[in-house]
């Protein structure tokens, strides 16, 4: 392993290289930096691709469990320099050593490119490492979804901004998300990152992230760049299924809505986004070619860049070039409509297709050889080297790649921000049905309950160890799901949205003893139908602590979420669905909008 705080740092002497000349415009330190760049150089900016932290913020050696090289080796021999960092329990002081350390290891190579860090979201409950990682050091707020029962754009903004400054702190450039895909496949597991099913709220709130993040029409020193997706829109999955695996690689439009999904995007780009990532499923029965977006030039050129006029940075979803081997166990490329392309030929496609970047891979070396066969002109390398060097300037990363490593603990999960972040937990619960008028509840009741744990109920009121010895039940639960697979396929939620019959009962059996209250993590929109029965009241969260919970029941934060999508009443109702159109189960049992204030 390389002590990257050894490496001394090459003095940028006059006329060595002219492009650190910050007094020049960016388009002509653009040009100075390219002519002086080699095939090999270039190539290295085309991969965006996973890499990982050594302990107490040193850089890492190869790292088996997820089949990756040493950062030495990225860096020096492969001249990468755009990487998306993996993990999230270290402190925000270990983050900002690494990074800096990343940095000065980046700064010993030849030129001397800044690496860009890029990450998926970091502030939210998920537990699944394909869309977003945990809270770790940074301040906690809802899921994406719970951004949206806020119904604020303020408060997205808000969030944007925090998280911008967070970001920024410990080094982190890029954003790979928001995700404004439109949830109307209610079974489909990507929905927790999305702003739910109604475009027009999708498209006002995503632009309200964007602007938080890109800080407005400030962008530069200082902003987080961020990447949209799924483009044109990965919400209509046949069945629900995810198109990170084979069969759930289609996508379908039965209702003739293509054109909706593009709404959200069309508001992140008067936005001003900077970047755009297509998602890996396959159109089906439309105009556009039947293959993955990533590889599809009727999408990515012919709307992307010609309908909208877009051009920043495409960079394709991670995955579609090489197999690869995640957690211990194979992982085909998705190369969904092309998989009997060998390597070559689908990083040829991907380029024709009018992509900038291959996300999650880390072959340059491909790259090279396609340029000098002649099947790729450099020309048309040049043209993508040019997007992804002006996002490093115009990030200010030439002028100073480095963070400040003693304010970062400071910065991250700072009083002021985790504060912001519960006031959102709470904003976004949505009370859905309140028979009787259980809620809110009174001081010093009997408390039992499940899924809390007891000394944080003991907050709120005596806990107690049987629903008999209660005055009031309250009941966490998780939005039901079907087990695909195990390792990395077991973290998507697909599947049946029905309540196992062992859940079902014990809610009974509860609720026929007490007054009983059930909060459901509604990952995605299960059916309530039944717990609606005998639960007297009934709550939706995306992510929300328990004392966040406790105090919107108890009276002392105000009920002011409304549902993002519409909660079906049935597995039939939503098997009989179209999956690109919203609104589209029949008779379902609570509404997009509905919540009750307290």
């Amino acid at each position: 392993m390389t002590d990257a705080s050894t490496v001394a740092v090459p003095v940028a002497r006059e006329g060595e290289r002219p492009w650190l000349d910050a007094d020049l415009p960016v388009e002509q330190r653009i040009d100075l930096l390219l002519a002086e760049m080699t095939l090999e150089e270039k190539a290295g900016l085309f991969f965006h691709t996973m890499i990982t932290m050594g302990q107490d913020g040193e850089l890492a050696g190869p790292d088996p469990t997820f089949g990756l090289p040493s950062t030495r080796e990225y860096v020096i021999e492969r001249r990468l320099n755009h990487f998306n960092l993996l993990g999230g329990a270290q402190t925000a002081g270990e983050i900002a050593r690494w990074h800096n350390a990343l940095q000065r290891l980046a700064a010993s190579t030849r030129l001397g490119i800044p690496v860009t860090l890029s990450t998926d979201p970091r502030h939210s409950f998920t537990d699944n490492p394909g869309a977003a990682m945990m809270a770790g050091p940074f301040s906690q707020w809802p899921d994406t979804l719970g951004l949206a029962a806020t119904r604020d754009p303020d408060l997205v903004e808000r969030f944007g901004d925090i998280a911008r400054q967070e970001y920024a702190a410990v080094g982190i450039r890029v954003a790979l998300h928001p995700q404004v895909d439109l949830a109307t496949e209610p079974r489909w597991s990507r929905q927790l990152q999305t702003f739910g099913e109604d475009a027009q709220v999708a498209g006002e709130l995503g632009a309200a992230y964007i602007r938080g993040f890109q800080r407005g029409e400030a962008f530069g020193p200082g902003a987080v760049s961020t990447m949209v997706k799924h483009f044109p829109g990965g919400g209509p999955q046949q069945d629900g299924e995810d198109p990170h695996f084979e069969y759930g690689r289609e996508q379908v439009y039965p209702g003739g809505k293509f054109e909706l999904h593009l709404k959200p995007f069309e508001d992140a780009f008067a936005a001003g986004v900077r970047q755009v990532m297509p998602y890996y499923g396959m159109p089906i029965g439309t105009e556009y070619e039947a293959v993955g977006f990533g590889f599809n030039k009727s999408v990515l050129t012919g709307l992307l860049r010609e309908r909208y006029g877009f051009e920043g940075v495409v960079c394709t979803d991670w995955g579609l070039i090489t197999d690869a081997d995640i957690m211990g166990q194979p992982f085909p490329a998705r190369a969904w409509g092309v998989e009997h392309l060998s390597r070559e030929e689908r990083m040829v496609k991907i380029i024709d297709a009018g992509a900038d970047q291959f996300g999650g891979e880390a072959c340059p070396e491909l790259l090279v050889t396609l340029v000098r066969e002649g099947r790729i002109s450099e020309e048309r390398v040049d043209a993508s080297a040019r997007r992804l060097l002006r996002e490093k300037f115009l990030l200010g990363l030439f002028e100073d790649p480095y963070v400040d490593e003693a304010a970062a603990d400071a910065i991250v999960g700072s009083p002021e921000f985790r504060a912001a972040g519960d006031a959102a937990q709470r904003a976004a619960l949505t009370v859905l049905a309140n028979r009787d008028a259980l809620l809110p509840l009174a001081k010093g009741l009997k408390l039992y309950v499940e899924g809390i744990a007891p000394d944080v109920a003991a907050a709120y009121g005596d806990v107690v160890d049987t629903p008999d010895e209660a005055d009031v039940a309250v009941i966490r639960l998780q939005a039901p799901f079907e087990q695909r697979g195990s390792g990395f396929e077991s973290f998507f939620h697909a599947g049946s949205l029905d309540f196992p019959a062992e859940v079902i009962a014990r809610v009974n059996e509860v609720a026929a003893a007490v007054p009983t209250v059930v909060d459901v993590f509604l990952d995605r929109p299960a059916i309530l139908t039944p717990i609606a029965e005998t639960a007297h009241a009934l709550v939706g969260n995306w992510g929300a602590s328990a004392q966040a919970l406790l105090d919107v029941l108890t009276g002392a934060a105000v009920a002011e979420g409304r549902l993002p999508f519409d909660l079906p009443r049935s597995m039939a109702a939503v098997e009989a669905s179209r999956p690109d159109v919203p609104f589209d189960t029949e008779d379902p049992l609570f509404r997009f909008g509905h919540g009750l204030t307290l």
